[in-house]
């Protein structure tokens, strides 16, 4: 289980001058033991994000989002000492109340790729990564210029043992 929260900027290739900051809840469950050779070694998680979250600050108003991410395939890499670094791809929804970006749509979808680490304590587990996430409505409305971002998202979590 983990809280997390992040924000960050429009990069190139979509609708510019837009900010974002979101906040959510994540539960997971690690589906494997250790597999994989040498550094490659770890083990794989399937999650599931509640964003009840999502801003989105753009050139004509700010449009707060709700969402939910039912894709989340995270890869933890081997544990090393009290480190553990991991990629992941996910994939859920957006609801808003203005259109995103302006004059589109008000329902898009979210894609990301992120590279972090998290930081083994006692009780609690520390994350951070770097994000880059896609917005966009699918084609859902013209035009579909969708938004590209940077961010950078902090969490603090716990791991439960079966």
């Amino acid at each position: 289980m983990q809280v997390w929260t992040g924000g960050g900027y429009s990069v190139p290739g979509g609708t510019s001058d837009t900010g974002v900051w979101n906040a959510g809840l994540r539960y997971g469950w690690i589906l494997t033991s250790p597999i994989g050779p040498g550094p490659l070694k770890g083990r794989f998680e399937y999650a599931l994000d509640a964003v009840p979250v999502f801003l989105i600050f753009q050139k004509y108003n700010t449009a707060y989002a709700a969402g939910f991410d039912p894709l989340n395939l995270k890869w933890n890499f081997a544990t090393r000492g009290k480190v553990v670094p991991y990629l992941e791809l996910s994939g859920g929804v957006l609801f808003s109340n203005h259109d995103v970006p302006a004059g589109t749509n008000d329902v898009n979808f979210s894609s990301s790729a992120a590279l972090g680490m998290h930081f083994l304590r006692e009780r609690f587990a520390w994350s951070v990564e770097a994000r880059y996430m896609h917005i966009s409505n699918a084609g859902l409305a013209s035009p579909n210029p969708g938004i590209n971002t940077f961010q950078v998202r902090l969490g603090v979590g716990r791991f439960f043992k079966r």
